[in-house]
């Protein structure tokens, strides 16, 4: 069932519609938005009378371009490149880099536009953006994606820069692809401007906790969600979608606060192991091997490996979606209710659809948005940029004990506004109305911008 619409957000919804054919992602993280914001344009009237929302949902820029690059073979391979940035009311442009496949401008506008409330919720200076191309780093080489890196760069860094635009990782896009671009960046402009990038690696200004914090951030929202029901994950059997770097360290944290994570996924499948994954291996396989998961269960004999992607049909009490978009839909939230499921966060942006959500909330299910619960990993990333600009370096422990103040913060911040705007309980809600308010006060303060 799709929600009515606020008759004032109505039609600005289906000018977005007009104006962004076929970016059916972008829609739908539009739409997420803007079936929560009813009561704050009774609120804040001020907001509809400056067109504040129009003007959010129209990005401040959006550059598209040309990668020609050359195979290990000497073909000459051409992919698109994109970087939208979206907002910067509150700060320079922040948002990842993503490479895959299925990358083209809506998916890019939609992680953009999700990265606008995101970043506000962080408490943190900065603005929303995102990056990223249709090449696919998978089965190439080093070299090769060393000459793809460095012919996006030579095009894209004029539009870079600390105080205007930062990027970061995403899929696709880990250390050894931040450090091809930062190399190709700082030899052209001929500076070493590391708050230009973060994810860096450590031996060259990166953060520690700035790999593990999706994954951390995510389950210390997740275990908030859980204290104001009065319980914890101690002792919570629970369930990972994806194996990449929000997977690892979501799995990582869950079993450091007790709870049992019995199954994880790629692309072509997962594997099910009921004494609790054994995450040395599933590091070795995918960190350092970069193989598929299924070879976990070639190692461990009890371990299962299942084909396809129905992994939330594992009975859990706790679901941690972190993959990518639209990979929970409502038959799998159905499920998830059906087993016992009591609490879901999103370490992935944007993988329950519409649907899905709409059966966690009837449910009464702890279901935190990612604009929420997975905001740890650009917060940490803002974490980096402070110590960049002071010249300075955090401990592994300090560094954490930041991210999970502001996680708290976040989870309180959230948990408060959806109380007060009448829909308690209600994160989707709370996240999209807090973030949203923040960003308009700032775009109104600074006038026509």
């Amino acid at each position: 069932m799709t929600i009515q619409l606020d008759e004032k957000l109505d039609p600005i919804y289906r000018d977005v519609l007009r104006r962004n054919p076929g970016e059916l992602e972008f829609h739908q993280a539009v739409r997420e938005v803007l079936e929560t914001l009813g009561p704050v344009l009774v609120k804040y009237p001020e907001f509809a009378e400056k067109k504040i929302i129009q003007r959010i949902c129209e990005p401040e820029r959006q550059i598209i371009f040309r990668i020609p690059w050359q195979d290990d073979t000497g073909e000459i391979q051409i992919n698109r490149g994109f970087r939208v940035q979206f907002n910067s009311a509150l700060g320079p442009y922040k948002g990842g880099m993503r490479f895959h496949p299925s990358v083209y401008l809506g998916i890019i506008k939609f992680l953009g536009f999700e990265q606008i409330f995101k970043n506000a919720l962080t408490g943190m200076p900065i603005g929303g953006g995102k990056g990223g191309s249709d090449f696919d780093p998978k089965g190439k080489s080093d070299s090769e994606v060393m000459r793809f890196c460095q012919s996006l760069m030579t095009e894209l860094y004029r539009s870079l820069g600390e105080y205007t635009d930062v990027p970061a990782g995403d899929i696709g896009v880990g250390g050894r692809e931040i450090g091809y671009m930062f190399g190709q960046y700082k030899r052209i402009v001929n500076r070493y401007e590391s708050g230009v990038f973060t994810g860096k690696g450590l031996n060259w200004g990166g953060s520690l906790v700035r790999t593990e914090a999706t994954g951390y951030g995510t389950v210390f929202f997740v275990n908030e969600m859980l204290k104001t029901r009065g319980d914890s994950l101690d002792g919570k059997t629970v369930v990972v979608s994806g194996s990449g770097n929000v997977a690892i360290y979501a799995i990582e944290k869950c079993v450091e606060l007790g709870a049992k994570v019995i199954a994880c996924s790629d692309s072509a499948g997962f594997i099910v192991d009921e004494n609790g994954l054994d995450l040395n291996l599933i590091k070795r396989i995918k960190e350092v091997e970069r193989r598929r998961i299924k070879v976990y269960a070639d190692e461990v004999k009890h371990a299962r490996y299942i084909e396809g992607n129905n992994i939330w049909s594992l009975p859990c009490q706790v679901a941690l979606p972190c993959a990518t978009q639209n990979e929970l839909n409502g038959k799998d939230a159905a499920l998830l209710v059906k087993n016992g499921c009591i609490a879901v966060a999103e370490g992935a942006n944007m993988p329950t659809t519409p649907e899905g959500i709409q059966i966690f909330q009837a449910a009464k299910i702890a279901y935190g948005p990612g604009k929420a619960a997975n905001a740890g990993g650009v917060a940490t990333s803002a974490l980096e940029m402070q110590q960049n600009a002071s010249r300075d370096s955090w401990t592994f422990e300090y560094t954490e004990k930041r991210l999970q103040d502001i996680m708290v913060g976040i989870h309180r911040n959230v948990y408060e506004t959806s109380e007060e705007f009448g829909m308690p309980g209600n994160y989707v809600a709370g996240a999209n109305i807090y973030g949203f308010i923040k960003v308009a006060r700032a775009m109104t303060a600074m006038g026509l911008i």
